[in-house]
């Protein structure tokens, strides 16, 4: 009988991997951004606050893939973890998205 608890090194490689490279690449746009632009709809504690929230998650990320990485895949990354990732990288996606829609016009 296989033991079910343990998690399967490629299956993790496979689903984990692309996800925290997204996070990765997201994070990264949006600390250029915020670091290049003046997001004129935020006070400038706003985007500075942001800014710093981003940085830090590129390291929380970072570090996760240097983990993940030096485990062999055999880790996982608790939903606990990835919850305030996901909230931020939206909270992201809705200040360029309205950055840049108010480019446009």
């Amino acid at each position: 009988m296989s033991d079910t608890a343990t998690p399967d090194p490629e299956m993790l490689r496979q689903i984990l991997e692309p996800l925290l490279e997204d996070f990765t690449y997201w994070f990264n746009r949006s600390q250029k951004l915020l670091s290049n632009e003046r997001i004129t709809f935020l006070t400038e504690p706003e985007q500075q606050s942001l800014l710093e929230r981003v940085e830090n998650a590129i390291k929380e990320v970072s570090a996760t893939i240097a983990l993940f990485r030096a485990t062999g895949h055999q880790i996982g990354v608790d939903m606990a973890t990835m919850k305030p990732w996901h909230k931020l990288l939206m909270e992201c996606q809705g200040v360029g998205m309205r950055y840049y829609r108010n480019q446009s016009t």
